[in-house]
């Protein structure tokens, strides 16, 4: 999720275990503990554009790490901040370690997909619960946590835990709700979904996307729930098939390789761009929810030799025409 919300997370997790004493520095060291799996961003490479989709959210966030994540955090703050801290470094430890653990755990509530189990797999776990930025998640557990802070009372720590009980619950129960209907779409549409996804669209959990494939074919819709359940026919693509867009490709070079590496972090989700047909899209991820506007993209170029990368693309089209066009979805004013 967005760094604010890791920050809160893990303080709402490390101030429930602590001394009220020292509400203010465990809250701080906390917060920044849980900000540090993200430092993976960093892990680049100017000839390879797509490296850091490899290594975000992979070691970094695994489960394994955990431990070795709050040692190097704790070890940070007691060498440049020890008088601030004022006490043992095996507490320090585990404030930081659980802080740390918090953070690829609520990533796997996202859509994105985090490898919690590396090494032992690289599989992209996502519970596709939660947006990746989602104020109504995140404004109250930033209040409570304030105020746990400011009145030095541990009690408004609990209520933040609360809300995102709550809210993760609420979250499933609106799932489950999309899930149900989506598949009666599909029976009625006749077809056989052979993988499904149901994720929540940007920044709430009453507009959702859903996305099957069938066939040869992506299907992409919308669902708006409330009191009652709306749906909302998108738009269909088809699946990737790479002889067939680009027969001209060397199965051997940079650029097919780096195909097959976009379709593992794209979980498989791949289509060819009929705007742009060199690019390929993953169509898990759009501006809109039933709409076919990838944020990103990668794109092929039959001109460069076998040892060139693909370049990738960044479509953030989400402007303020796009969050016009998702808010009425969401008041239901179109």
């Amino acid at each position: 999720m967005d760094p604010v919300s890791q920050g809160l997370v893990g303080s709402v997790a490390c101030q429930i275990i602590s001394n009220k004493k020292k509400l203010l520095v465990i809250t701080v060291i906390s917060f920044l503990s849980a900000l540090a799996p993200d430092l993976d961003i960093f892990i680049r490479s100017k000839n390879d554009p797509i490296l850091f989709l490899e290594f975000h959210r992979q070691f970094t966030h695994s489960l394994i790490f955990i431990p070795i994540g709050g040692l190097l955090c704790a070890l940070f703050f007691n060498l440049f901040i020890p008088k601030v801290l004022n006490m043992p470094f095996k507490h320090i430890y585990i404030i930081c370690t659980l802080a740390y653990g918090t953070h690829g755990i609520l990533d796997a509530f996202t859509s994105y997909g985090t490898q919690l189990l590396w090494p032992f797999t690289d599989e992209r776990i996502a519970w596709h619960l939660i947006s990746v930025i989602d104020p109504i998640f995140t404004i109250p557990i930033l209040l409570f946590i304030m105020i746990a802070v400011i009145k030095n009372k541990k009690l408004y720590s609990y209520f933040a835990l609360g809300w995102l009980v709550i809210y993760l619950s609420l979250s499933y129960i609106q799932q489950h709700r999309a899930t149900t209907l989506i598949n009666e779409i599909i029976s009625q549409r006749n077809h056989f979904g052979t993988r499904l996804i149901v994720k929540p669209s940007f920044a709430n959990i009453i507009v959702w996307k859903t996305l099957y494939e069938s066939d040869d074919y992506y299907y992409i819709d919308a669902i708006r729930l409330t009191s009652n359940s709306k749906f909302i026919p998108g738009t269909k693509t088809k699946k990737l098939n790479i002889e067939e867009s680009f027969p001209w490709l060397d199965r051997k070079s940079k650029q097919a390789i780096d195909i097959e590496r976009f379709r593992w972090f794209s979980d498989n989700y791949l289509s060819q761009s009929q705007k742009y047909p060199l690019q390929i899209m993953d169509v898990r991820f759009t501006s809109l929810p039933h709409t076919l506007s990838p944020l990103w993209s990668i794109e092929l170029d039959p001109e460069i030799d076998s040892t060139s990368h693909v370049k990738y693309i960044t479509n953030r089209g989400v402007n303020e025409r796009g969050y016009e066009n998702l808010w009425k979805m969401i008041i239901d004013n179109e």
